[in-house]
């Protein structure tokens, strides 16, 4: 079983966080940028696929390099 444990992705859900907590998400993490949903669809497409055959056991976390603790 591998986990998808995504960071700020643009969603409806994210459009109700005031513009000026997203402007500094994106200033601080290293992509400089959010995550789209097509992000996380290819990561889940990766994961269904043979390529991933040898991945278990994961909590894979796409946030664009900001970690948030």
């Amino acid at each position: 079983v591998n986990a998808i444990c995504p960071g700020v992705i643009e969603t409806p859900m994210v459009a109700a966080v005031p513009d000026a907590a997203i402007e500094h998400l994106k200033a601080t993490t290293p992509m400089g940028r959010t995550g789209q949903p097509e992000d996380i669809a290819k990561l889940a497409l990766y994961l269904a696929s043979d390529e991933s055959s040898f991945v278990t056991g994961e909590a894979i976390s796409p946030n664009g390099g900001l970690v948030i603790t």
